[in-house]
């Protein structure tokens, strides 16, 4: 049984894909953008069963339902509360449950008991969505005003929560013995290996983040722009892959601290860890969890579900570093934006391909940096509730960059900061070496 009967994924392109760049006064535009998002999210639930979309496998993911009702109670706080005045709610108690963090909003249900909320069900939530839904089309038809940039806001914010059902969906299903592949079985192109090789960079003082007196969304944690210093390096031409991490793996990397930072080697022993998390060991020979069932390892695709403790311990044992989010922009300079995103519906890494010196900038992994998430010089939250969006979490994470395989497309930019604590390897975060230069 199906929750939500709507369509495939990845979903026919009966809606067009998200412009990077939304005019407020064009209401057509910001119409067939919300529909696409809105529809998108629907889409990625589709293939799941009813209780598949109730489980809460660890406190920090949630359940289907949850984000499903959470970017819909979005919508109806910051806009239709706020500007439209004839706006009825469905149900006050919504107010509560799918708070996320918003203090200013109110008090939140505990992130870590999600699951237990059996009521609402999945289908009372799609009625919720649906009741927004119809409000939100009319409020765009009239004029959002002062709104649009909010809507925009909400409808990045969706797109973060679809990548979040990817990997939430995919951690509670990984822990099933049946190895469920709700996505079904996916094609892989054969490839030849690319070898790994250096990309110089001269370094100087360069200007970094997004300029916000210019055209085009951005979240207020990518600006201001502002000048940095940064040395002569060299990035390597493509992600790690699988077979290379076998190669640590294999050298006794998890069992000697000489590679490891103090917290992370804290870590590997309290939780045991031995190889990235998915990976399992059958019959003497290495296998993943995928969306798409139970998978051979395959040595060319990129390592995926790391910790910043374990791409920083690669990193040093390989004789290398990570680069700096700073490096990292610097070398998409000019770089077109795409790869394997979501709306591919391969949901995972694909091996590297393409003649370009640098290769999977962009999608298959978000990749760690040795940058911690701090504010840019001269960055100030916006006021009210909307501020707690970014500002507050600047404290003992770390930034990824480039986006990966559950990422959708258009939602990247050369600026978009990820930001993750350093034991988090739920996301399909992986990593590309850096080292010094000259």
């Amino acid at each position: 049984m199906k929750s939500a009967a709507v369509s495939e994924f990845p979903p026919r392109k009966s809606t067009p894909a998200p412009a990077r760049s939304i005019s407020f006064q064009d209401h057509e535009s910001l119409s067939q953008f919300y529909d696409h998002v809105r529809a998108q999210t629907i889409a990625l639930a589709a293939p799941l069963a009813v209780e598949d979309q109730v489980v809460q496998s660890m406190a920090d993911a949630s359940p289907t339902k949850w984000h499903l009702a959470h970017t819909t109670w979005f919508f109806e706080t910051f806009v239709l509360k706020a500007f439209a005045s004839d706006y009825q709610v469905l149900h006050p108690a919504y107010d509560h449950l799918f708070n996320s963090y918003y203090e200013q909003i109110g008090a939140q249900f505990p992130r870590p008991r999600r699951g237990m909320l059996s009521r609402p069900t999945v289908e009372e939530v799609l009625v919720y969505r649906a009741h927004v839904d119809e409000a939100m089309r009319r409020f765009i038809e009239r004029a959002p005003g002062k709104a649009g940039p909010i809507i925009e806001l909400g409808l990045n914010h969706e797109q973060q929560h679809q990548e979040l059902i990817v990997t939430d969906v995919k951690h509670m299903l990984s822990q099933n013995p049946l190895d469920p592949a709700p996505y079904g079985a996916r094609k892989r192109a054969s490839l030849s290996e690319i070898p790994l090789e250096w990309v110089d960079f001269r370094g100087g003082l360069v200007e970094i983040g997004h300029d916000f007196t210019i055209s085009g969304f951005a979240f207020d944690n990518e600006g201001p722009r502002h000048q940095v210093f940064v040395e002569p390096f060299a990035l390597a031409s493509r992600p790690v892959t699988n077979g290379e991490f076998l190669a640590f793996i294999e050298d006794g990397g998890y069992g000697d601290p000489k590679y490891w930072l103090s917290n992370g080697w804290a870590t590997v022993r309290e939780q045991g860890w031995d190889a990235p998390l998915y990976w399992r060991r059958i019959d003497g020979a290495w296998t993943r969890y995928t969306l798409h069932g139970r998978e051979p390892l395959y040595p060319r695709e990129p390592v995926t579900n790391l910790s910043y403790y374990e791409a920083a311990a690669y990193a040093e044992w390989a004789g290398a570093r990570l680069p700096t989010e700073f490096e990292w922009e610097i070398a998409v300079a000019g770089l077109p934006m795409t790869g394997n995103f979501l709306d591919m519906g391969s949901l995972e890494p694909r091996a590297a391909s393409g003649e370009t010196a640098l290769r999977q900038m962009y999608g298959d992994v978000w990749e760690w940096t040795a940058s911690a998430y701090v504010a840019y010089p001269r960055y100030h939250a916006p006021a009210g509730a909307i501020g707690e969006y970014n500002g507050k979490f600047m404290s003992g994470q770390m930034v990824l960059r480039g986006g990966s395989c559950a990422t959708p497309e258009g939602h990247i930019r050369p600026t978009y900061r990820n930001f993750f604590p350093p034991d988090a390897r739920w996301q399909f975060s992986g990593l590309r070496l850096a080292r010094d230069n000259g």
